[in-house]
């Protein structure tokens, strides 16, 4: 049985889900948005980055887990010098052993002024 996980991070007007539950996994996306009112956040990479993991982190914790239950994440950047500020950033939030991870650069995101979004996969129970 698949589960909607409330967030209580605000509702995107697209038709998507932010944490998805079934059995002992989770699939959760995460933006660098302000988890109240939606707006994207300013700044650079470094603090689109700690926004989005923040973000990742209130979901996956309404899911029953924490970071360190996430198993895989992808990251998509709009631009390949940004790598270096996100994993700066990306290794704050996690330890070894560090979940599996693709980094893929993508022409644009669909939010204005999206730099990073992320995907991940969690196991909780």
């Amino acid at each position: 049985m698949i589960e909607r996980i409330e967030t209580g991070i605000a509702p995107s007007a697209s038709p998507v889900s932010d944490a998805i539950k079934a059995g002992q996994q989770v699939w959760l996306v995460a933006i660098a948005e302000d988890p109240q009112s939606g707006a994207i956040v300013a700044g650079g990479i470094e603090e689109q980055t700690r926004r989005t993991l923040q973000n990742l982190d209130i979901a996956v914790r309404a899911a029953g887990g924490t970071l360190a239950n996430i198993v895989q994440v992808q990251v998509f950047l709009i631009d390949s010098s940004d790598a270096k500020g996100m994993n700066t950033v990306y290794a704050e939030f996690f330890q070894k052993p560090y979940p599996v991870r693709a980094t893929v650069v993508v022409k644009e995101l669909l939010a204005a002024g999206l730099k990073v979004e992320m995907l991940a996969t969690a196991v909780v129970g």
